[in-house]
């Protein structure tokens, strides 16, 4: 008796463990709800993953941004968020989704701040609150 009592324990534990872990993951429809597999996540592109990757879902190329547009958006958003600041230098590099763009501003006291601009044109700070110094 003793060992069957052991064995529906063992039994009932592994099963209780193996129903967290599968409560955990989403269940068994998560793929065809959209979970981490699905539209935008690592099931493809999709209008609720990356900003620009919607067209890719629906058939066609999204436009890239130039080194002339990343520079005019930066300005924008350095005239926005960062008064003061000019664009000193645009930078190109290769990115996953195509040309991306680090673009360094220069402050009226000298500070310097980095942003990002991504192929479709997002602009994203780099480097924190804290500028550096010019020089």
């Amino acid at each position: 008796m003793k060992r069957f009592l052991t064995a529906v324990l063992a039994t009932g534990m592994t099963l209780a463990l193996a129903g967290a872990a599968f409560a955990q993951m989403g269940g068994p429809g998560m793929m065809m709800r959209g979970g981490w597999a699905g539209p935008g996540m690592m099931g493809g592109p999709g209008e609720f993953g990356c900003p620009g990757m919607a067209a890719y879902a629906h058939g066609q190329a999204a436009a890239q941004v130039t080194e002339e547009q990343a520079k005019t958006v930066a300005q924008q958003y350095a005239d926005q968020y960062l008064k003061g600041f000019k664009v000193d230098k645009v930078l190109p590099f290769a990115g996953r989704g195509g040309a991306m763009y680090s673009v360094e501003l220069t402050g009226p006291e000298g500070q310097v701040r980095t942003l990002h601009v991504n192929p479709w044109g997002n602009v994203m700070p780099f480097g924190g609150p804290f500028g550096r110094r010019a020089g």
